[in-house]
């Protein structure tokens, strides 16, 4: 009776064990990089390179992985299936995802390569959540869930919405769940112009280091993404693991040994407490400090200096509803603090924009492109806010330096379609449209323009079509032309 007891209790530990430490055979991975978007108008160099690299090391380090390259729609519900399938309790779930997202709704959403999005009804139709994406896997029983996701791009969608839907939002995921951006909450990240991201190098590097759990591993990446960018990117971190996890299968616990003792009359003190509860927690840097106070605006009028030294007019009701956007608040507070951060310049010109302060919007991009007067999307949104208030001359100045850095930049032509359009000079704004539309045939506001500027030069059922067509496609169009003056 004796050794029966003996022999229960080591199957007891046995599968205690088990269950808290899951083993390198029930680890499973889904590795997705996607470049090849046709509504972009060049490939994107780092996503494939990037998957390839980390599915290489999720299978030294014992996971079973599959990997998709350029998936289509059905393509990546098919890869999702397969993974669901595979999981049983108490699996390691991870996915990692490279290319374009886009937040909806308060949710982020994974772009496949054929999605045709114009609203943001169909990024929820033709992207993939990630809450649902988790919530699934977290069905099927998986005790560890790892998300990994660098996909906070300037992506071709945005303009397309007039709101602001830059980067990812937090995600709101079952426990037992370590998720990273490669970018802090619904901030963009430009490729840095190699062949790998800045965000899988250091990632890499950490999931190579021996005794780490994954939430260290995670936080070591963080803290090299900050210091290598100079704290222009910033990866965004929350974690409800409820056990230890570790990439290297056998690492030990949480916490590396404790240093032999040392002879000296003081008591090291002990490691830290770590919390039983899984309660989610962001990892993330200190918060900005409070934002100035709301500035004082004239539109039309050059800039004025940072330190007010004579009190200015009363701010209007726009002005002071503006300040109070937590957008702009939280983009503000960042410029505060260094007034040469580039892309909070770049984001709040658009957040600008998608309100109508169009003046402050061109600002904005005027600060952008002081720092980096390459920078062509900023140079595209200036050219396409200043065609809205009807500066056209220096409209088309911009459209056609973004246009000479990046010849085929679809974005521009159709900025630079409708200065032409705006300014009476309506075969140059077919020439564009055409260009725009050659190169992306459902770009409805090429569509809609050149169908106007067809009926104006003489082509009136030619015209009609087009109107006709971009109108089926997004019955919003003609109101969204109506507010650049165009009708």
């Amino acid at each position: 009776m004796k050794i029966s007891l003996t022999l229960l209790l080591i199957a007891l530990v046995s599968v205690a064990s088990t269950t808290a430490s899951p083993a390198a055979g029930d680890r499973f991975a889904l590795v997705i990089g996607n470049a090849k978007y046709p509504d972009a108008d060049a490939p994107l160099k780092e996503p494939i390179n990037d998957a390839r690299d980390v599915a290489d090391e999720l299978k030294r380090d014992g996971f079973n992985v599959d990997i998709g390259e350029n998936l289509t729609g059905d393509a990546m519900r098919r890869a999702f299936d397969k993974l669901y399938g595979k999981l049983r309790p108490g699996s390691v779930a991870l996915v990692f995802f490279s290319g374009f997202g886009v937040q909806s709704n308060r949710q982020s959403y994974m772009i496949p390569v054929d999605a045709q999005i114009w609203t943001e009804q169909d990024v929820r139709h033709d992207g993939f959540s990630l809450e649902t994406v988790l919530g699934e896997i977290n069905s099927r029983g998986a005790g560890v869930k790892i998300a990994l996701i660098d996909a906070s791009r300037r992506n071709p969608y945005e303009r397309r919405f007039r709101t602001f839907s830059a980067g990812l939002a937090p995600v709101i995921a079952p426990n037992g769940t370590l998720v990273m951006y490669s970018a802090a909450l619904s901030s963009v990240i430009s490729d840095n112009g190699g062949d790998h991201s800045l965000f899988v190098q250091e990632l890499l590097k950490e999931i190579r280091v021996p005794d780490l759990m994954a939430e260290e591993t995670l936080n070591r990446t963080r803290v090299g993404v900050t210091r290598a960018s100079r704290g222009e990117q910033v990866p965004w971190i929350s974690s409800s693991l409820a056990e230890d996890f570790s990439f290297i299968p056998g690492a030990p616990g949480s916490h590396p040994p404790p240093p032999p003792p040392q002879v000296t009359a003081v008591t090291p003190p002990p490691p830290p407490a770590v919390s039983s509860t899984p309660t989610p927690v962001a990892i993330a840097p200190p918060p900005p400090p409070p934002p100035p106070p709301p500035p004082q605006i004239v539109d039309n009028a050059p800039p004025p200096p940072r330190v007010e030294t004579t009190p200015g007019p009363a701010p209007s009701t726009q002005q002071i509803a503006l300040a109070d956007d937590p957008t702009i608040k939280s983009l503000t507070a960042k410029l505060d603090a260094n007034p040469d951060d580039v892309s909070a310049l770049y984001r709040r010109g658009q957040v600008y924009a998608s309100k109508g302060a169009y003046s402050l919007a061109i600002k904005d991009f005027d600060g952008s492109l002081r720092i980096n007067p390459k920078d062509v999307e900023a140079l595209n949104n200036r050219c396409w806010a200043r065609a809205v208030i009807g500066d056209l001359q220096a409209a088309l100045k911009d459209c056609n330096e973004a246009l000479r850095l990046r010849p085929n930049f679809v974005d521009a032509l159709d900025s630079r379609g409708l200065v032409n359009l705006k300014s009476g000079a309506t075969k140059n704004a077919i020439t564009d449209y055409d260009a725009a539309l050659k190169i992306n045939p459902r770009l409805t506001s090429s569509l809609y323009g050149r169908g106007l500027a067809k009926q104006r030069s003489g082509s009136i059922s030619e015209g009609n079509l087009d109107i006709a067509n971009a109108k089926a496609m997004d019955p919003n169009i003609v109101q969204e032309f109506d507010g650049y003056g165009v009708r």
